[in-house]
C-alpha cells in the first residue's frame, strides 16, 4: 500500500472527501517527521516505534576503485513492531 492508496481507503472508510483524508494523513506523517527530527521518539501503541539512531562517521573504501572516503556522521530512522502487530501477523 502507497500513500494515495492509504488516503483513499481512510477517505472511503470514514466516508470524507479525498482533499480531507489527504490533509489528516498528511498531519500525521509531517508529526511524526518533525518528532523524529527534534530527535523524539514515537510510539503508537498496538503498532510499534520510530526512532532515530545516530552513527559516527569512518572511513571507508570505495569497492570498484579501493579508494578510501570519508563517510559523514548521519541519522537514520529506526522501526520496531510492536508486540500487537507482530502477534497479528503471526496468528
Amino acid at each position: 500500500m502507497n500513500k494515495s492508496e492509504l488516503i483513499k481507503a481512510f477517505a472511503k472508510k470514514e466516508n470524507l472527501s479525498t482533499e480531507d483524508a489527504t490533509l489528516i494523513v498528511n498531519i500525521f506523517f509531517d508529526s511524526i517527521k518533525e518528532a523524529l527530527k527534534e530527535g523524539r521518539r514515537v510510539e503508537i501503541r498496538g503498532f510499534g516505534s520510530f526512532k532515530i539512531k545516530e552513527y559516527d562517521g569512518y572511513i571507508g573504501r570505495n569497492p570498484s576503485t579501493g579508494e578510501q572516503v570519508e563517510v559523514k556522521p548521519k541519522r537514520l530512522p529506526f522501526f520496531r513492531v510492536g508486540k500487537e502487530l507482530k502477534e497479528f501477523l503471526n496468528s
